[in-house]
């Protein structure tokens, strides 16, 4: 009731309407001294075209209007009219883990019956459980010995791992199953990885038990162990985006008290090779030899801005610098909603950040993915004294490459130490140089101790000096401290 329709509102709403489901409309923080529940109610009948005029109005602090909302679901929304069929049909909801009672199945009963002790099994999975007790939340547990149709309760039955409970997937009973799973049933798969490393390499065991304890209570979060020579032994992690990841990391922070280095995230690319086989890459370093690769194809999402009138200018200029393709523009109330197609690798960077910079908090951003499109993208490699690092190796498109590539080689200059030969920072799309800077050498004054005589005296120990240092360079290592790498790969950077 104080900010209005926001952009994430407007996407599960038409979402919601297109499945044909029931709206009930409540206004909450009716509390705050900004509250204007007439003007969002008419905003509402405006921008999403349904009746607002028997809107709830609440307050979730003070309590006010929470019992109407119970009231609400019970007279509007619509009561299981009949049995799918005798067999039991349920749909699994939520899961999480509890340490005394394994994985908790929250259930709702589409038609039969789910009683304690009966053997049930999982469509999506194939897997089969003897379910050991079930019952409802109210909100304290309350064990029953069987649930109905209509009916949203809870069992237990002995699982180990969130992962083996898909959220969507159908239960069915394990005798007598029923032949089709209800539909819209599809597994999350990760759209953002990042490698998370720990600062100090003997919290690799924390680290890892931390992800795995997460990973008990959050089956769409994935990873797999990651060795890397910059920044040693870690994990490369999969998210179902921006939100995901940092809330991962912070959880990593609060509960586990690790400090990781977390790298810059990136998408999951698909590659179509010379040879016509397909294969998906989300870490640069695994990408093929250019000469093989015949296209790459990049996620791209469907991006809805809410923004106030007078940002609209610095929205579009982001959005179009972001490569975005607008796809329309109109107006909701006193704000504009631009829909924008846009690159996902560009938006997991600082995207949001720079939204809510530019508008002074004031847009509201929401996204849903989109499709796969062929795009003029590349690997630029970094290289020091002609070496490459594949762990600074990064994919983007040409435009940016040059650009980016420039960056990295300025960042590498402040952060290596100079040694007693000149050393080159590259940045290369095969052997294409596109960017450089030059670290330059320590210098003795060889000249110091000529008092005079003939200027070809100064010149043969200069000569002598120019060779010492060509043959350094030449058979000279680099060693990159670990310091330089953390400073680059960070995330804010």
């Amino acid at each position: 009731s104080t900010q209005g329709v926001e952009a994430q509102t407007l996407a599960n709403v038409y979402q919601a309407i297109e499945n044909n489901h029931e709206i009930i409309i409540v206004l909450n923080k009716v509390d705050l001294p900004s509250s204007d529940p007439d003007k969002v109610k008419k905003q509402i009948e405006e921008v999403i075209g349904i009746d607002a005029s028997d809107s709830v109005l609440i307050s979730a602090k003070t309590g006010k209007g929470v019992d109407n909302v119970i009231d609400k679901i019970i007279t509007k929304l619509p009561f299981p009219s009949k049995q799918l069929s005798k067999s039991l049909i349920a749909l699994l909801v939520d899961s999480w883990y509890d340490s005394f009672l394994g994985v908790i199945i929250l259930v709702r009963i589409n038609s039969g019956i789910l009683k304690k002790g009966m053997k049930v099994r999982m469509m999506g999975t194939k897997a089969s459980y003897l379910v050991e007790r079930c019952g409802f939340f109210t909100p304290k547990i309350n064990y029953k010995d069987e649930l109905k149709a209509g009916e949203i309760g809870f069992f237990t039955a002995g699982i180990r791992h969130v992962s083996d409970c898909k959220v969507g997937d159908t239960i069915t009973d394990y005798n007598l199953p029923t032949k089709e799973p209800l539909p819209g049933f599809k597994p999350s798969k990760p759209v953002v990885f990042c490698g998370l490393y720990p600062i100090d390499a003997d919290d690799y065991e924390i680290l890892k038990d931390s992800l795995s304890k997460l990973g008990l209570n959050d089956a769409s979060f994935s990873f797999e162990p990651e060795t890397s020579a910059a920044l040693g032994l870690g994990f490369r992690c999969g998210f179902l985006g921006l939100l995901h990841l940092e809330i991962i990391q912070e959880r990593l922070s609060r509960e586990f008290n690790l400090n990781i280095i977390t790298t810059s995230p990136s998408v999951i690319y698909k590659i179509v090779k010379t040879n016509k086989e397909k294969i998906e890459v989300h870490n640069p370093s695994n990408l093929p030899d250019v000469v093989k690769i015949f296209n790459i194809s990049e996620p791209y999402i469907k991006a809805t801005i809410l923004s106030p009138d007078q940002y609209l200018g610095a929205v579009m200029k982001l959005c179009n610098e972001r490569r975005g393709v607008q796809k329309n523009l109109r107006y909701v109330g006193a704000r504009a909603m631009i829909v924008f197609s846009l690159p996902l690798a560009e938006v997991v960077f600082d995207f949001y950040d720079r939204l809510k910079s530019i508008t002074s908090g004031y847009a509201s951003f929401d996204y849903e993915f989109e499709d796969y499109k062929v795009d003029d993208l590349v690997k630029v490699q970094i290289l020091v004294n002609n070496e490459p690092v594949d762990a600074l190796s990064f994919i983007c498109h040409r435009s940016k490459a040059s650009i980016r590539g420039k960056v990295f080689c300025e960042k590498l200059k402040d952060l290596i130490p100079r040694q007693q030969f000149k050393i080159p920072l590259q940045a290369a799309i095969g052997g294409k140089i596109i960017a450089r800077e030059t670290i330059s050498s320590f210098r003795k004054d060889v000249t110091a101790k000529l008092y005079g005589g003939d200027v070809t005296r100064k010149n043969k120990l200069l000569d002598k000096q120019k060779k010492g240092k060509k043959r350094m360079r030449q058979f000279g290592k680099v060693e990159i401290p670990q310091s330089a790498f953390i400073d680059v790969l960070k995330t804010n950077n």
